[in-house]
């Protein structure tokens, strides 16, 4: 973490802000670095934490219906491309999600401000996302 990112993590803290000091861009934006509480995670282009899930086979997504409401997929557009170590795979109904190393990524329904990182641990199964 660079010297301003902890200066900004610090004031922050210091004024109960959340900490949304975005450190890299990656896949054309749509995932981003930031200093939580778990340390620097990856978010989404919104500042809220992405998250992995066990059950997922690699390159393939097992979170479906009421398991995609609480945790929804991160999807990618139409032009998105793969970004080693960003890839995108592909969903039962042909749209796209963004995987981290074959890890389809995810954001939690819980996680309500950039920064959160309450579905760390949720059911064992669900991790927040480092580089």
């Amino acid at each position: 973490m660079s010297a301003t990112t902890k200066l900004l993590a610090i004031a922050a803290v210091a004024f109960g802000l959340p900490l949304a000091a975005h450190a890299e861009d990656y896949a054309g934006g749509a995932i981003k670095t930031m200093e939580t509480s778990k340390g620097e995670v990856l978010t989404d282009a919104k500042g809220m934490t992405l998250y992995t899930f066990d059950k997922d086979a690699e390159n393939t997504s097992n979170c479906y219906d009421d398991c995609a409401v609480k945790w929804p997929p991160l999807m990618a557009d139409a032009s998105a491309t793969d970004a080693a170590p960003f890839t995108l795979v592909s969903r039962k109904d042909g749209s796209r999600q963004w995987a981290h190393n074959g890890k389809p990524l995810y954001v939690w329904q819980a996680d309500k401000q950039p920064g959160d990182v309450s579905g760390d641990g949720v059911g064992g199964a669900w991790h927040v996302v480092k580089e």
